[in-house]
């Protein structure tokens, strides 16, 4: 057998699949309890900076903004200015039909997921478009839930059913994976060094102790 130097079919790039962040809101947050406030706004805008620097078509969906939810993490939206929050009444985005006409006009067969909380408003519409024929990866640590019982029973559940769980920092890393490509190298040493607990610390010390770059 004869191996050659090339990529899985199954990592993601830029260009394969649709983001969509859903709910992260005020009312949501207030009652999750599976991963702290801080670390899941962070992780939140690893995968927003992320999809936004590197150009990934997303949508941003909430539910109920106005009348119970709240705002959208400007974390979040601070990515994507003057995009349109995609509200909805349905917990599952998967069965609202403006939201699916948007994943219809992007036209892509991969779908990355991010929100709150795991266990209704991702696993809606993980497993609606598992269904369908579609490809789904959730960020598990940019999901929470009102209890680590919930969260943890929410991504078995996926899993099971074909969805492929990742973090947030190998989600940007996976979009740069080759030090080499050197137009986003800045981009995702970046957003790593602001975001991304000890590893942005460490990128921070070569850049100051020794005009390193990180990597």
């Amino acid at each position: 057998m004869t191996f050659t130097a090339r990529p899985a079919s199954r990592l993601l790039t830029p260009s394969d699949h649709t983001l969509v962040l859903i709910d992260f809101q005020a009312q949501m947050a207030f009652a999750t309890h599976s991963i702290d406030g801080v670390s899941l706004r962070n992780n939140a805008a690893i995968a927003a900076q992320a999809a936004a620097g590197f150009e990934v078509a997303t949508i941003l969906t909430t539910v109920a903004a106005r009348s119970f939810s709240g705002p959208m993490f400007e974390e979040v939206t601070g990515a994507f200015p003057g995009q349109e929050l995609l509200d909805r009444t349905t917990m599952n985005f998967w069965e609202d039909e403006n939201v699916v006409r948007v994943v219809n006009a992007i036209g892509k067969r991969r779908f990355v997921l991010a929100g709150l909380w795991t266990s209704v408003c991702i696993v809606g519409p993980a497993l609606s478009a598992l269904e369908q024929g579609a490809e789904v990866f959730v960020l598990t640590d940019a999901c929470g839930d009102v209890s680590t019982e919930a969260h943890e029973r929410a991504v078995a559940r996926m899993v099971q059913a074909g969805a492929q769980p990742m973090t947030a920092l190998q989600y940007l890393l996976e979009l740069q994976r080759d030090w080499g490509r050197g137009e986003t190298y800045g981009l995702t040493t970046g957003i790593a060094e602001r975001t991304a607990g000890g590893y942005g610390l460490g990128i921070q010390y070569a850049k100051a102790m020794f005009g390193g770059t990180g990597g």
